[in-house]
């Protein structure tokens, strides 16, 4: 008998502890999100922090909510070009150092994993050679319609077999292709570092089917071409010395004509992509078109309005003129064409040091790159040289003050440099296939003082939110999603990687309701009490005066919705949060309910209400307070 009450006894205490474990169990499910953080002073290179856990406990801290369900493009990769420069000093490294730093740039376990590289198509400015060269290069006067004398031998001795080292570490490598100029024979000038394609038919025919031969040619050695665009910066005349080449939208649809079917019949894998050139016009490319041509500051709008567009998978774009938002704006006008975003140089001035333009390009760079292109729906992230010697050469004109990914060093060493780490933190963590989700934004690419980040669903469902700091001091904020959130502080300066893996906590949390097709009044009435002004479809109001009860923001769905929360945003303007508040909602905008009220404490108020359904939602200040009041996003959940 003892020895069944024993037997009872240890049944039911391992019953217990069976009981103690599955709540710990159940406890451990919430997921715990790793970091990496970079510093300007070095001091953290991609460096991998504690892991923190997602938390119930509410923060009235600046709040970066991460929303799965909202999707925009999905991801093709991150990197930058293999010169002929880049090769170049590669091939100085011995062997075993070669490797390495090879391992270091493409490896996505033991580097940082580049998934992109966006390829020139004979010579660009950057060179070892003494001279420019093509794949078909001609004496002066000379032809070769029928490209008899076409040869990537040049590219066999480094270029390629460093390729193909690069797909072999990372097999889901994509290869860009683009010529900085063709053949000098093609050309008005029959110069590679000036003049524009020849207006003549047999001069079309012949490009397409260079273009052409060079992805059969690469394809044959190895490295397929998954993109290809006709001409690099095409309104740049003056590359310094470097090739270049003027080529209009009329022009370029007449190569693209030709170039598609071609491309269809014996490798549709290739893309054609427009434009690859900045996100506007620059002044020096107005000022050196020839007399009596459109400088074509709408180029990117006049080529996918060519009837050639049909062959065009979306446009390309660069950094040097311009701001990201002009990728919004071309992909609002043409959606269903996507967007590329192929190159951006890091650079300094003459008298800068390395620790200045490494602090200087880090912070540049991250807002505008790492964070700034890809919220505004590019599929790729991309800069220019993989490598440089610390001169930053070699070059045959062009830029005398660009960087690269890594530099190598005299002493046969090499080091990284900030673009390593923009480049980094997202080709690292970011798998080709993943998707950009919606995440709330306080920063801009024109650095306005906030936290910045994007966020993006690996084809794994893992979650990978990436956030700049450029503030000098550290600025401390939370993550919030699916009713989960920890607190996070990032020194000044710093870019970071936050990953997590797919929760069933965090997915079976409230979903996001679209207000696609909702309008917004006011009192006191401002022309910014409209919703989807931006891509992450919010609103940006302020009272524009000290909080006074009866001042409202008021929403019409448009049609009614059922919703379970409402998240009520003072985004950026921390302070300007409600100090009192009230929530109402009408089926008619006429007769309203009250249907919850308090006080607010922070940037964010997440009320919750039982199931409601209406189409007008309206919230009203119900308190005094020296403070403006501002919203920056409403947002139902269900």
């Amino acid at each position: 008998m003892q020895r069944k009450v024993l037997a009872l006894v240890a049944a039911l205490a391992a019953a217990g502890a069976g009981l103690t474990g599955a709540t710990g169990a159940q406890a451990s499910t919430a997921p715990s999100a790793r970091v990496w953080v970079t510093t300007i002073d070095r001091a953290e290179l991609m460096h991998e922090r504690a892991a923190v856990p997602f938390t119930d406990q509410h923060s009235d801290l600046t709040t970066i909510t991460v929303d799965p369900s909202r999707t925009y493009q999905s991801m093709d990769g991150f990197g930058a070009s293999i010169t002929d420069s880049s090769a170049a000093v590669l091939y100085r490294l011995s062997p075993a150092v070669r490797a390495d730093a090879m391992r270091a740039l493409f490896d996505p376990a033991k580097g940082v994993g580049v998934s992109f590289l966006r390829q020139p198509i004979g010579a660009s400015d950057f060179t070892a050679q003494p001279e420019h060269y093509t794949y078909d290069d001609m004496p002066p006067g000379q032809t070769d319609y029928f490209l008899s004398r076409f040869s990537i031998a040049h590219d066999q001795a480094q270029i390629l077999p460093l390729l193909r080292e690069a797909k072999r570490l990372n097999p889901k490598l994509k290869v860009m292709a683009t010529p900085w100029s063709p053949p000098a024979w093609m050309k008005t000038s029959d110069s590679l570092a000036s003049g524009e394609l020849k207006d003549d038919p047999r001069v079309y025919a012949a490009y397409a089917l260079y273009l052409t031969r060079f992805v059969l040619a690469y394809t044959a050695a190895g490295v397929p071409v998954d993109f290809i665009t006709v001409q690099n910066e095409p309104q740049n005349r003056d590359a310094g010395g470097g090739p270049v080449m003027g080529l209009n939208t009329t022009q370029a649809g007449k190569v693209i004509d030709i170039l598609g079917p071609l491309l269809r019949l014996v490798s549709p894998r290739t893309k054609i992509l427009g434009y690859d050139h900045n996100w506007a016009t620059h002044p020096n490319d107005i000022a050196n078109t020839p007399p009596g041509q459109d400088p074509e500051a709408d180029y990117p709008y006049k080529l996918l309005q060519n009837p050639a567009s049909r062959w065009v998978a979306g446009t390309a774009y660069h950094c040097y003129y311009g701001d990201p938002s002009a990728m919004t704006a071309l992909h609002n006008a043409y959606p269903d064409k996507d967007i590329w975003f192929t190159e951006c140089s890091g650079s300094h001035g003459a008298g800068d040091t390395p620790a200045q333009y490494f602090t200087d390009t880090l912070k540049w760079h991250a807002r505008t790159i790492t964070v700034g292109v890809t919220r505004n729906w590019a599929k790729s992230a991309v800069t220019w040289n993989l490598a440089l010697d610390s001169t930053g050469g070699p070059h045959l004109g062009g830029c005398g003050t660009c960087t690269g990914l890594i530099t190598v060093q005299p002493d046969g060493s090499y080091t990284t440099d900030a673009e390593y780490y923009t480049i980094g933190h997202l080709s690292k963590f970011v798998q080709p296939g993943a998707v950009r989700i919606a995440s709330t934004s306080f920063g801009n690419p024109a650095w306005n003082g906030e936290v910045t980040d994007v966020a993006f669903r690996n084809p794994d469902g893992s979650t990978v939110l990436v956030a700049h700091n450029e503030n000098d001091a550290p600025r401390t904020f939370t993550v919030a999603v699916g009713g989960r959130s920890f607190d996070y502080t990032l020194p000044g300066g710093s870019l970071a990687t936050f990953t997590w893996p797919k929760s069933k906590v965090l997915e079976d949390g409230l979903k996001l309701q679209s207000l696609a097709g909702a309008t917004a009044t006011s009192s006191p009435a401002s022309p910014d009490a409209a919703l989807a002004v931006d891509e992450d479809g919010t609103t940006r109001w302020s009272s524009g005066a000290a909080q006074t009860p009866g001042q409202y923001l008021q929403i019409d769905l448009g049609s009614a919705r059922t919703f379970r929360r409402v998240a009520i945003d003072s985004g950026a303007s921390v302070g300007d949060f409600a100090r009192g508040w009230q929530l109402s909602t009408s089926t008619d905008g006429t007769h309203w309910t009250t249907v919850a009220q308090g006080a607010g404490t922070g940037q964010l108020t997440n009320v919750d209400v039982r199931p409601t359904r209406a189409r007008y939602v309206r919230v009203t200040s119900t308190a005094t307070a020296g403070n403006w009041w501002s919203l920056a996003d409403i947002r139902l959940y269900n």
